[in-house]
């Protein structure tokens, strides 16, 4: 099986439930059906299938298929269980977005930035800040660290639209892992001004370290968001008393 080969089809077939091609509350094709659309194999086609359940697009009914339950929502959801770009969760809500890099540069890694990302002292990553904006509202503060070794030939540019599409579509690295802590901390200075936080004075910090599939973390970032604007949320399965050896 080539690698990543389900990831594509798991992308592929969110892309046709958000759009609406798979509406909530039909059946995808078969998993016969779904070989011979993607020219694979049967687990390549269910690793996919279990991708998309547990990011909540579709549930297997037991002799029936795999139904649709996504269902479009007003606010932006971001997935706490999965792995998914600002850019893909925009697209997902069918939201309109924009990427504004206020900070762009590269530096070495001290004991100070060592501490609060993961990285070692000396390691030569980019430092990037963002604004995330929807429907021209300022909602997420992005302070990404990516290593640069991992990143090679990342731009501003690139930074302004999607930089996950850019490591998986132009360098082709497979991002595996990400660990995250969410918390609610005090606002600073920063994100009053550039998030327009009015009266508020806190934001939701999701604070990430992504690997990839050779076991190396090449991000560590933090989003800081506007409270009024973005829910998280994970879908959870229970398992029956033989999986928990009850």
């Amino acid at each position: 099986m080539p690698a990543g080969k389900f990831e594509g089809i798991y992308k592929d077939l969110a892309s046709k439930v958000t759009d609406g091609k798979y509406e909530r509350g039909t059946f995808l094709p078969s998993e016969n059906q779904l070989k011979e659309i993607y020219g694979c194999s049967r687990n390549t086609i269910r690793r996919a299938l279990s991708l998309l359940a547990s990011q909540g697009y579709v549930q297997a009914i037991h002799g029936k298929g795999v139904q649709v339950i996504y269902q479009p929502v007003k606010q932006a959801h971001f997935i706490v269980g999965g792995i998914e770009s600002f850019t893909e969760s925009a697209k997902r809500n069918r939201l309109h977005t924009k990427t504004k890099v206020i900070k762009f540069t590269d530096l070495t890694v001290d004991e100070h930035t060592a501490g609060r990302t993961g990285f070692q002292v000396g390691d030569e990553v980019w430092y990037i800040q963002r604004i995330r904006m929807i429907d021209q509202k300022p909602v997420i503060l992005d302070i990404n660290v990516f290593l640069k070794s991992e990143t090679p030939g990342l731009t501003e540019d690139i930074a302004s639209h999607s930089i996950y599409e850019y490591l998986e579509n132009d360098l082709h690295m497979q991002i595996t892992t990400s660990k995250r802590r969410i918390t609610a901390e005090r606002a600073t200075e920063m994100d009053t001004e550039l998030l327009d936080l009015k009266d508020y004075d806190f934001i939701a910090a999701v604070t990430s370290q992504t690997y990839n599939s050779r076991g190396i973390m090449f991000e560590w970032t933090q989003s800081r968001h506007r409270p009024d604007y973005f829910e998280f949320f994970d879908t959870a399965s229970r398992k029956t008393a033989a999986e928990i050896n009850i």
